[in-house]
């Protein structure tokens, strides 16, 4: 069973995504995982500091991605056997992951890991919580499980600022604010797997909501869906 959780940046999905493999492994009996499609890229985007890379000269960040290793296992990312779950959610990566998400090749490179995660995991009779952007529009849009999780520019800036806080770093409102605009617009008109809200997918305001009310809210949903396929197929 894979479920996908697409929606803009800061709008808690991450949250709620772990949340929620960790909740339906309880409820459904079945063990569940978790894949942080974004931290793909925040890989491919650390490499290119690490190296120096032009960013104007796309070739160069390609082929650094393309000869690097990156894995995900139990919900952390690997980039050639170094753990750095941690180290791409800095300011810097942050600056640059555009680079990374907005490059064809890359993306391409990413959608084949994240079918080829979702494969091993079937494998191994595990469920898949995958969040994202494109998740349930281009790399599982055969899934009955979506969902489309959001929340109003202001409050997913402040969520920023509060990430922010916990690592130790601090930041002014208004920037943060502009920077989640950007972003929405750059990821809504690029090219490639452009930011949609998936036809048949649930959508889930946050604004308000809890995190545990978010979970169990796609729980619930989840749940409903199983049970109406079940009486169909009898």
């Amino acid at each position: 069973m894979i479920i996908t959780i697409d929606g803009p940046a800061g709008a808690g999905k991450s949250t709620v995504a772990k949340r929620l493999a960790k909740q339906l492994t309880s409820v459904l009996f079945q063990p569940f995982e978790y894949l942080d499609t974004g931290s793909m890229y925040r890989a491919a985007a650390l490499l290119g500091l690490r190296n120096g890379v032009d960013w104007n000269e796309p070739a160069q960040l390609e082929t650094l991605a393309q000869t690097a290793k990156i894995e995900i296992d139990a919900g952390r990312t690997f980039l050639n056997g170094e753990d750095i779950t941690d180290a791409v959610r800095t300011k810097e990566v942050t600056g640059k992951i555009r680079y990374a998400a907005d490059n064809p090749v890359i993306r391409r490179q990413m959608v084949e890991l994240q079918r080829a995660v979702a494969k091993r995991y079937a494998e191994e009779g595990k469920g898949l919580v995958s969040e994202g952007r494109d998740q349930g529009t281009v790399v599982f849009p055969d899934t009955p499980f979506k969902f489309f999780v959001s929340a109003s520019p202001e409050e997913r800036a402040r969520r920023r600022l509060g990430e922010m806080a916990q690592r130790g770093e601090t930041g002014d409102f208004d920037e943060v604010l502009k920077s989640i605009n950007e972003r929405d617009y750059r990821d809504s008109v690029r090219e490639v797997a452009p930011l949609r809200e998936p036809k048949d997918a649930r959508r889930i305001i946050t604004d308000g909501m809890t995190i545990d009310e978010a979970v169990e809210t796609i729980v619930q949903s989840v749940s409903m869906t199983l049970t109406l396929r079940q009486s169909v197929s009898r």
